[in-house]
């Protein structure tokens, strides 16, 4: 059952992995809830699950068990074009390594989510009007490799939002940046949530970003050990 206000409920998510003769337990037994509009945040140290995690919430994997609905829509059931289609019009992502196709320019690499759908004069306006939402309305033309790491994060954080979906997932979105520039990006998610309504679930290993989030899940061992509210 999922409540009004929620945009993401897992319920009892187990993930296992077969290497060779051994099964390793990524997740185990995982249950939370998100809010329309909330920073939620998922701490843990390397190998807890939390990566794993974001990709269930996010539906690029499957839990070997359990139920992941987003938006009240039992996600966990469908299948991977089924899954495909439903993150392409309702989620959006930015990964810690960008993924930016370096043979294409700025505006070209914001419009990637969009080639499906084919492009239009709309998508290609909004392209822009993105990038100035992010301050980079002088780069357009440029390549990956002509900008900074800050500039090339903005590139990715305009491309998650291209199809305007109302759940953005962050895989340490500023861990390859220096402070200030990870700063800036984190400054930036505070305005995308403010004047957007947007919802952001974000994996970090960096506790000093905790008290930007309206909720954080500590995982551990592939569990939720804590959970503190603002």
């Amino acid at each position: 059952m999922v409540e009004k206000n929620e945009v993401i409920r897992a319920n009892n998510v187990v993930k296992t992995y077969q290497m060779g003769e051994t099964i390793v337990t990524a997740l185990n037994g995982v249950s939370l809830s998100v809010n329309k509009g909330e920073i939620v945040m998922i701490l843990g140290p390397s190998g807890s699950g939390k990566s794993t995690l974001l990709h269930i919430m996010g539906a690029l994997d499957h839990p070997s068990q359990g139920e992941v609905y987003i938006k009240s829509k039992l996600i966990s059931d469908l299948d991977d074009f089924s899954l495909a289609i439903f993150r392409r019009y309702y989620l959006g992502f930015i990964f810690q390594s960008f993924n930016l196709i370096p043979t294409l320019d700025v505006l070209e690499n914001v419009l990637v989510p969009t080639i499906p759908d084919g492009h239009d004069e709309d998508k290609h306006n909004r392209a822009k009007d993105l990038l100035a939402l992010v301050g980079l309305s002088h780069r357009l033309n440029h390549k990956p490799a002509e900008l900074s790491g800050g500039e090339r994060q903005r590139v990715s954080i305009a491309r998650a939002l291209i199809n305007d979906p109302e759940i953005i997932f962050a895989d340490e979105p500023t861990g390859n940046l220096d402070s200030k520039t990870g700063q800036s990006i984190i400054n930036l998610i505070l305005k995308l949530k403010k004047e957007e309504k947007k919802t952001f679930i974000i994996v970090t290993h960096d506790p000093s970003l905790t008290k930007y989030a309206d909720k954080i899940f500590y995982i551990k061992d592939g569990r939720i050990s804590d959970i503190k509210r603002s």
